[in-house]
């Protein structure tokens, strides 16, 4: 699981929710965003989400992006509860309409691809490189058919 927090430098064109945009588009915005904002991109593995649990782990993520951004007195979270993190606003799908949280979405979004991209070398047969390990129709019949892997979230059904 992938999670970003983004302050912008300044407006920047073409930003939307990451999965409107094509992967190309993705691409070329991520270097654009890096470039101007002040950033964290921040990963839990399946093994710490199976070991702690994934509200645990979302938890720990917007501690670690309040952190960072220790300056900062205006948090806002694609989702609907903050989790019982004082300081922090929800907004669902924040990510479609909100500049920075659209930019924060196409850093984890390119970021968890990258991973998922590198990865599918190493597990060729459950397709990550097109999945990228998204519960879809086909990942669930590869997982039928070959089982779970390491990478794969034991304490989430699958199948």
């Amino acid at each position: 699981m992938m999670m970003a927090a983004c302050k912008l430098n300044k407006k920047l064109d073409g930003l939307c929710d990451s999965k409107k945009l094509s992967e190309k588009k993705r691409e070329e915005l991520y270097e654009i965003i890096i470039k101007n904002s002040n950033y964290l991109i921040l990963a839990f593995s399946s093994e710490q989400i199976d070991a702690l649990g994934l509200s645990t782990c979302l938890k720990t993520g917007l501690k670690l992006i309040k952190k960072h951004f220790k300056t900062e007195n205006n948090f806002l979270y694609d989702g609907n509860t903050n989790l019982g993190i004082n300081g922090i606003k929800t907004q669902i799908k924040a990510d479609a309409s909100i500049l920075q949280v659209s930019a924060a979405s196409i850093l984890a979004k390119v970021s968890k691809d990258r991973v998922m991209n590198f990865l599918a070398k190493d597990f060729p047969c459950y397709e990550f490189e097109k999945n990228k390990a998204y519960g879809t129709k086909a990942h669930k019949e590869l997982i039928a058919k070959f089982g779970i892997c390491k990478l794969h979230r034991k304490s989430f059904k699958l199948l």
